[in-house]
């Protein structure tokens, strides 16, 4: 009997979250987490509820302007050494917003392991803003390159991290943003404080500071006063802005 090949695995969209518009004019791909290693196929409800969440808040606020959100399917759970795995696919996901939608902004918005790919994958011509939410990055290692930041210039770019965060290191984020700061102005970062890696405690001030930066990169929308202040102020400061409680409920509407 002639043994059957392996199936390729293949990067895919999911279904665009809520009413797809019939005029797109902007689009967020939603990168879920992952594991450093792993060739196992996602576990894809757990992994991607946090995003799912993420992309119902960004497509209520973003219906009239006519934002898409789509979850990308990764094919393997792990991101996998130099492979970079996640990565490559978050850069296929915006080849195929370009194929489906044309020349519309896109915002790659990725938490924990996704957070790194949507870093990674800031290059691509499409893109014009990041939003890492906890991002996993590796410990530095003298003997290795550090994370790439080249790729984010000319992109705004926002970092979320909760300082008790004990999966994802957040001085590795800060540190990362510094060094990206130095060649972009348009870099900021907010701080959590004392909540952990799933950002449970102050869940709805995150998905409010998304939401503000999100319909500010992608349709022009003026940001809330933290959010600007944050953008303009000098290192550290506007790498290390407090995530006030109780952000978002007087926020314009």
């Amino acid at each position: 009997m002639a043994q059957q090949a392996t199936p390729v695995r293949r990067a895919r969209l999911g279904r665009a979250i809520g009413p797809e518009p019939t005029a797109v004019s902007g689009v967020v791909l939603l990168l879920p987490g992952g594991d450093e290693v792993s060739h196992r196929k996602p576990a894809t409800l757990l992994a991607t509820s946090y995003v799912r969440s993420l992309g119902r808040r960004l497509v209520r606020a973003g219906r009239g302007e006519g934002i898409a959100a789509h979850v990308v399917h990764y094919r393997f759970r792990g991101w996998n050494g130099s492979a970079a795995n996640q990565a490559s696919d978050a850069l296929w996901a915006a080849d195929e917003v370009v194929r489906r939608y044309g020349d519309v902004p896109v915002c790659l918005a990725g938490v924990d392991m996704g957070g790194r790919a949507a870093l990674h994958a800031a290059g691509h011509e499409a893109v014009n803003s990041v939003l890492a939410v906890a991002p996993w990055l590796p410990e530095e290692d003298v003997a290795a390159s550090p994370e790439p930041v080249k790729q984010l210039g000319g992109r705004q770019v926002l970092i979320v991290h909760g300082t008790n965060d004990e999966r994802t290191d957040p001085e590795l984020s800060f540190r990362l943003a510094a060094r990206a700061k130095k060649a972009n102005r348009d870099v900021c970062r907010f701080e959590v404080h004392a909540d952990g890696h799933g950002l449970h405690q102050y869940r709805d001030e995150v998905l409010a500071l998304a939401e503000d930066f999100v319909m500010g990169v992608l349709f022009g929308r003026v940001f809330s006063r933290p959010v600007a202040d944050a953008f303009a102020a000098p290192p550290p400061l506007g790498l290390r802005m407090p995530l006030a409680a109780g952000f978002g409920k007087s926020l314009r509407r």
